[in-house]
């Protein structure tokens, strides 16, 4: 079998790999970049994760008009197809970026160590493989859903993962969703705006564990104006084929943070039920895709969770080997994997300044029908932690570009360190909070006090004007 050398050869076409590829062929190196599926070019975020997932939110707001399940399913598929035209464009955007450079080869297929520095191609175009040997390897291979051992779950006909559901032909009338994460809760809104029924089975039951009670309890109340159904302290225990889908086996035992809407079950009581809808989504986390890599032929250790163990310059423990992105097992977010470029980019060039470790207050957002961001660390938290703090809280109604907007659902929430006046964290369930938490996350990287956004001039009517008021409370 032949091999072919490269400079530098990417595992995965995702955000770090393909920057990756771009900088170092721009430097004149020879790179050889290796996507097991043609329609992951560009990686996870473009294709099935946050822009489809986006388009399909925005598309969801306008559904409100359709009467008939008729009007709801033809509202759907034109949302679809909406979105599969805006990723097969993003798609070929990234592809032809790549592909149009001469430093660059694209390699579809399998890619598997079969020794140091040395990747097998399975290629997918044909039945052959080739080898490709590397000065410099780094793999971006992202991450796959997790699908529990359930009885039933890879047999049964209608039980999806969040990638199958952005692709559905029809809008389920009634949509099951295991897994009460935010995964799990995006798509809940998302279905629920187009029109569903949906019936979202946590096993804990603890809604939101991570976060404060109060702002647990204000999302949990906006969903549950959707019309979305929680079922708490809920074990499925098989799955199976019913006359209009999938059918879920439940044990499940009363706790008092059950919903409301839902019968009361004392806690000694246990109870086994039956519950049948039109789809199931598995939203029950991720998990690195390292399965395929055969990593140990090419001495990569893993963690015991099945990532790539990195250090904080995302070295690997073979020399001369990196990995970026979800496939290192951190934070999975996009614009995480973009800043793993950047720590592998400053060793490459010679820098040698970033590392993992000066990565502090993460902004996350979950976009649900009100949009949730969160940076920093919570209430419960900063007690914990021993800080003394002050808590300011903006009920959202008091905005009133919120008014404007008639979104005025939500509140406000951030967490301050009395000595310094700094900001320990903040928790915006409004409408546009996924603009505002970087202005506060700019704050916080800084080491401004709060009083830089309680006394800054702000455009009205907008949603960032409330900083006026939320940090002078």
């Amino acid at each position: 079998m032949n091999t072919i050398e490269y400079d530098a050869i990417i595992i995965g076409f995702g955000k770090g790999g393909k920057t990756l590829a771009g900088k170092l062929a721009q430097e004149g190196k020879k790179v050889a970049v290796v996507e097991q599926d043609p329609g992951m070019y560009g990686g996870t975020c473009i294709n099935v994760g946050c822009i489809p997932s986006k388009s399909l939110i925005l598309s969801a707001a306008g559904a409100k008009d359709a009467a008939s399940q008729e009007e709801k399913n033809a509202y759907f598929q034109q949302a679809i197809a909406e979105k599969r035209r805006l990723t097969a464009m993003l798609r070929k955007k990234n592809f032809d970026k790549l592909a149009e450079n001469k430093n660059v080869t694209i390699y579809d297929g399998k890619a598997r160590f079969v020794g140091d520095h040395l990747v097998e191609v399975n290629k997918s175009t044909d039945s052959g493989s080739i080898r490709l040997q590397g000065e410099q390897l780094f793999i971006n291979t992202g991450s796959t859903a997790f699908i529990p051992p359930i009885d039933g779950i890879h047999e049964t006909k209608g039980v999806y993962t969040s990638k199958e559901m952005m692709d559905l032909e029809k809008l389920p009338e009634h949509l099951m969703i295991l897994g009460g994460g935010y995964i799990g809760l995006e798509f809940a809104s998302m279905f629920a705006a187009f029109g569903s029924q949906v019936t979202v089975i946590q096993n804990s039951g603890v809604f939101l564990p991570k976060e404060d009670e109060d702002i647990a309890g204000e999302i949990k109340k906006i969903l549950e104006d959707q019309g979305i159904r929680f079922l708490f302290n809920a074990k499925t225990t098989k799955i199976r084929d019913g006359a209009r889908g999938p059918v879920l086996s439940i044990e499940s035992q009363g706790d008092p943070s059950r919903s409301e809407t839902q019968p009361k079950i004392q806690p000694e009581d246990r109870r086994e039920f039956q519950l049948e809808g039109d789809a199931l989504l598995v939203a029950t986390g991720r998990i690195p895709n390292t399965k395929d890599l055969a990593c140990e032929a090419a001495g990569i250790e893993l963690t015991a969770r099945g990532a790539i163990k990195v250090d904080e310059k995302l070295r690997t423990t073979a020399d001369g080997v990196w990995a970026m992105g979800d496939v290192t097992g951190g934070l999975q977010h996009t614009y995480i994997s973009l800043d793993d470029f950047r720590i592998v980019w400053a060793q490459l060039s010679g820098q040698n300044g970033r590392s993992a470790a000066d990565r502090e207050n993460v902004p996350y957002s979950v976009f649900l029908k009100t949009p949730y961001s969160h940076i920093g660390i919570n209430e419960r938290e900063a007690r914990e932690a021993g800080y003394n703090i002050r808590v300011l809280k903006l009920p959202v109604a008091a905005v009133p570009k919120a008014q404007v907007l008639r979104k005025p659902e939500g509140v406000m929430k951030v967490i301050l360190e009395v000595e310094t006046d700094r900001i320990l964290g903040a928790m915006l369930l409004c409408e546009e909070s996924y603009e505002m938490i970087n202005l506060i996350g700019l704050a916080m990287e800084l080491g401004s006090p709060y009083t830089v956004l309680r006394d800054r001039i702000y455009t009205h009517p907008t949603m960032t004007e409330a900083f006026n008021d939320l940090f002078a409370l």
